[in-house]
């Protein structure tokens, strides 16, 4: 049966995911309902486990050094209990090895290199140029995809990543251009870098420290 996380573990997981986030975009990473997030959030506040911003009249949320700390040890704890993290860590290394993949194609989607070493940004005039790509996300998501069911059965916390790709997916198929690498939104490459981040968070691995690993 998959480890279910408690709704603190997901709240402080999502706040290290997006940084500085509001409400809305922290609840949507685990599909949390905003009740259970906000009444998270204000106990979080209250132990000052993260700290809330108004930015132009928004509220913003944002972990203290000790909220990070402790959304740590909530993972490891959660491994050890669950007993998975040869599972997770073989998840990672799969995850990892597509890794490159995934930033060239970004950078193929954003950039036009016409062989001679001349480079220009993609205007998306080239619908079948576009299309190559998006082909190749395909590609990509199904792999990735095999890797999230794997991890799925494990921790439920990891089953909301393939339904964001797939609608990330869906609007680039749309015509949603933007749905590919545009940031500070739920992007194919947004979930992607949190999936990686996640990861990472989940067996304790520092980013600056990923290739050494």
């Amino acid at each position: 049966m998959s480890y279910r996380s408690a709704p603190e573990v997901l709240v402080t997981l999502a706040l290290r995911l997006k940084g500085f986030g509001e409400v809305e975009s922290i609840s949507s990473v685990h599909e949390l309902s905003l009740t259970t997030t906000e009444a998270v959030l204000a106990e979080m506040v209250t132990a000052n486990k993260c700290v809330m911003r108004q930015v132009e009249g928004v509220e913003k949320f944002v972990l203290t050094p000790m909220g990070r700390e402790e959304g740590e040890e909530f993972l490891a704890r959660e491994l050890e209990e669950a007993g998975v993290r040869d599972v997770v860590r073989s998840g990672y290394e799969r995850f990892l090895a597509l890794n490159p993949t995934m930033l060239q194609l970004c950078t193929d989607w954003q950039v036009i290199d016409n062989g001679s070493g001349d480079q220009k940004l993609n205007d998306h005039g080239d619908a079948a140029y576009d299309k190559e790509i998006l082909d190749r996300l395909i590609e990509l998501d199904t792999e990735v995809g095999e890797i999230l069911q794997t991890l799925e059965l494990v921790l439920k916390r990891f089953d909301n990543y393939s339904s964001r790709f797939t609608f990330a997916l869906q609007k680039l198929q749309s015509g949603e251009l933007e749905w590919l690498t545009k940031p500070i939104m739920p992007s194919y490459h947004t979930v992607w870098f949190e999936l990686h981040e996640d990861l990472l968070a989940t067996l304790g691995i520092d980013r600056a420290s990923e290739l050494s690993e």
